[in-house]
């Protein structure tokens, strides 16, 4: 398969299974947990929302969606009415979900303004949105306990990622240095091109030293900003060893004909989902 990698090719798999083609991280294979993040590849949906469309939201036929999450459901391993989906505004509201959230998103409305997901409850699968943004994938293997954030720029300059570290510790009393992590397929550095307010807004939040690391100034008021390595500073100074931590080298742009980009297609698109899911003993 003919993927464009910004990187080693090892930070991230491609998988099929039944013609739908997904992607994991493989700390997290290495780990045991179930996970994945769907492609536009092996769904049922057409026109610029082919095939694998995972969206309720972009105009589709609601059958169409619901058959594409029966399908990556099948693939991963979990049944699609179990799933507990976000409704995300580009916000840090994190939401701790039980078994009684099963079907939040896909069998009736779910919570609104939420952009990140953490259970410890076996055998319920959090589903976040994606199609440029940055997923955040975290576990903790001795506590047994999965989350996923939603990071686009605004999350990222907020620090969603160590809001959730530290939610996670606090609530379920996880220690960072155990937590293993993948930032996911995103847009890339060379693509991402942002405004002098975007740009503006990572000085603030990020120290001086660190800012070469994540901004090219291109002058004219233009930046490119590097999503990735921002959320590995993010992350790693919460706690993660950087030896837990895998870092995408798929960028969503470079790869839109397999993977959904709002840049790429100037918002014609679906959205793909990413899902994580914890064994049942």
């Amino acid at each position: 398969m003919d993927w464009k990698y910004a990187g080693n090719h090892k930070s991230t798999i491609v998988n099929e299974k039944d013609g739908v083609v997904f992607l994991t991280f493989p700390k997290l294979e290495a780990a045991g947990v179930r996970h994945g993040f769907s492609t536009r590849m092996g769904g049922v949906s057409s026109g610029h929302l082919s095939t694998m469309n995972l969206s309720f939201n972009r105009g589709d036929d609601p059958d169409k969606v619901y058959e594409n999450f029966r399908r990556i459901g099948r693939a991963i391993g979990f049944n699609q009415d179990d799933l507990v989906l976000s409704a995300q505004e580009h916000h840090t509201n994190i939401r701790i979900v039980t078994a009684s959230d099963k079907g939040d998103g896909i069998l009736r409305p779910t919570i609104p303004d939420v952009d990140g997901l953490a259970t410890d409850v076996p055998g319920v699968p959090l589903y976040t949105s994606y199609a440029d943004c940055v997923p955040l994938l975290f576990y903790d293997p001795e506590g047994k306990v999965i989350a996923m954030a939603h990071s686009g720029w605004r999350g990222t300059v907020s620090r969603i990622g160590a809001k959730m570290v530290e939610t996670l510790k606090s609530h379920y009393g996880c220690q960072p240095s155990d937590l293993i992590a993948a930032i996911g397929p995103s847009i890339c550095q060379a693509c991402y091109e942002v405004s002098q307010d975007v740009a503006q807004a990572f000085k603030a939040e990020f120290r001086q030293e660190e800012i070469p690391e994540i901004l090219i100034d291109k002058g004219n008021g233009k930046y490119q900003l590097d999503l990735w390595k921002a959320n590995e500073l993010i992350l790693t100074q919460a706690g993660i060893l950087p030896g837990h931590l895998d870092v995408t080298d798929l960028c969503t742009c470079c790869n839109s004909s397999k993977l959904f980009s709002h840049r790429a297609s100037h918002g014609k698109r679906g959205n793909m989902g990413c899902f994580m899911v914890l064994n049942k003993e």
